[in-house]
């Protein structure tokens, strides 16, 4: 889960493997699987990272062989 900011500066986690699109208009919204959307604070930038920086932490790499 990550932490996005709505546009009246509530702040809420949504979950990253339920997410199917981000598009700015120029909001950014994120659309869900299940069609719920969300309109944030965060550029689609900072969301990638976001999302980028969470499944590493759920996926570390594993050791080499012979580690």
């Amino acid at each position: 889960m990550i932490k996005v900011t709505r546009l009246n500066d509530k702040e809420f986690a949504i979950n990253t493997d339920l997410i199917e699109t981000l598009e700015e208009t120029p909001d950014t919204v994120i659309t869900l699987t299940g069609g719920n959307k969300y309109v944030v604070k965060e550029s689609i930038a900072d969301l990638i990272g976001r999302i980028t920086d969470f499944r590493k932490k759920c996926h570390p790499l594993y050791p080499e062989a012979g580690e």
